[in-house]
């Protein structure tokens, strides 16, 4: 899902997946913690983290913070070394996003380094991931508390994220397919459930905060697909302990992808694969960027039969639009949303975030 994304971030020049890389396929042996940090035999990769959280007084704040890391095979050139401490061919792209949900302003920011000496990177040893000052650490391995920081000059957030569920592996045979060729996939891993606690220092107040995080982990080699506009992402996580992660693929033609698919996890936390047929995402009110143009359907319909589901999602903050005026990333729209509906036919809330992409072009340099 998310995969393809990176594409379209990173400014890198990729006329076709390089030979020798690996692909994402059937009998992959996952190993962990091992499978939480780096994969540099796999061209992409990407860690995702959201939540929503708020403090002791009610007020509601959305978070995203994202790293990603792309190789780049460069060309050869005669008598030009390459030095191993700045790694030229690895690209380090984060976003940070800030949404204050009862202030009504959204900020987000993005950074892009290479590797350089310790500039930005992943590391089982350091057990981190980092762009900057930027950064996750794994306090606990395996599967421990993570330890989110990430510093602006207009904010400084902190919180500490303990697992209350396992990671859960999406997709089947430890493959989460995008497309009927061979290496359009991805290995893809989430913590559908992490409890969120620590401070955010905000307009000269800090709030001590409270609330659920979502991480999302995905690496793989996959070759673009031309015939994708876009893509739709939902991070469900519901009163009752269970969350769902939904994706509908959107096709140029319009067609419906046959390879949108989802994750239904239980109370006890099984993964449970749903597929593009198992499921109805119905858009319902859409809101107009003054920025790109471009109209985002910020709310939905969602159906599973098999659960007796019925949830309609919104947010309280529309604005939730990533914007970029460095030629290096696309516009998009990912924020904080709630949930509200029916599940096993019982009533129940829920909160997450919406990803939406493809609906606004790349922005032009100079566009500010």
């Amino acid at each position: 899902m998310k995969a393809r994304i990176i594409a379209s971030l990173l400014l890198i020049a990729m006329q076709s997946v390089a030979s020798g890389w690996q692909t994402a396929k059937p009998g992959y042996r996952f190993q962990f913690p091992l499978d939480h940090f780096c994969h540099p035999d796999f061209q992409t990769e990407w860690w995702y983290y959201t939540g929503n959280v708020q403090s002791a007084d009610g007020h509601r704040f959305g978070f995203e913070l994202t790293f990603f890391r792309q190789a780049n095979q460069l060309p050869a050139a005669a008598g030009v070394s390459v030095s191993p401490t700045w790694r030229p061919d690895q690209v380090y792209l984060a976003h940070l996003a800030l949404s204050d949900i009862d202030g009504q302003q959204f900020l987000n920011v993005d950074r892009l380094n290479r590797a350089g000496p310790g500039l930005a990177g992943a590391s089982e040893k350091q057990a981190r991931y980092w762009n900057g000052n930027w950064q996750v650490r794994w306090a606990e391995l395996p599967a421990g508390t993570q330890e989110l920081q990430a510093v602006t000059d207009r904010f400084d957030l902190r919180l500490q994220l303990t697992p209350l569920k396992p990671a859960v592996i999406n997709g089947r045979e430890g493959v989460s397919q995008k497309g009927p060729q061979p290496g359009e996939a991805s290995h893809y891993i989430s913590f559908t459930r992490l409890q969120a606690a620590g401070q955010l220092h905000w307009k000269q107040k800090t709030y001590t905060l409270r609330g659920l995080a979502w991480m999302d982990h995905e690496f793989f080699t996959e070759p673009a697909d031309e015939s994708l506009e876009g893509w739709d992402w939902f991070a469900i996580q519901l009163s009752n302990g269970e969350e769902l992660l939904l994706y509908r693929l959107r096709r140029k033609s319009g067609a419906k992808d046959p390879y949108s698919s989802g994750t239904y996890v239980d109370p006890r936390g099984q993964a449970h694969f749903l597929e593009a047929g198992e499921f109805d995402l119905t858009p319902r009110e859409a809101w107009e960027s003054k920025e790109s143009g471009a109209r985002y359907p910020v709310s939905w319909e969602i159906s599973v039969p098999s659960l007796q589901l019925q949830l309609l999602e919104q947010t309280d903050l529309k604005a939730q639009e990533l914007t970029s005026h460095t030629n290096v990333t696309p516009h998009y729209w990912e924020g904080a949303v709630t949930y509200k509906g029916i599940i096993h036919s019982q009533p129940v809330t829920g909160v997450g975030y919406l990803e939406l992409t493809g609906y606004a072009g790349r922005v032009k340099l100079g566009s500010r």
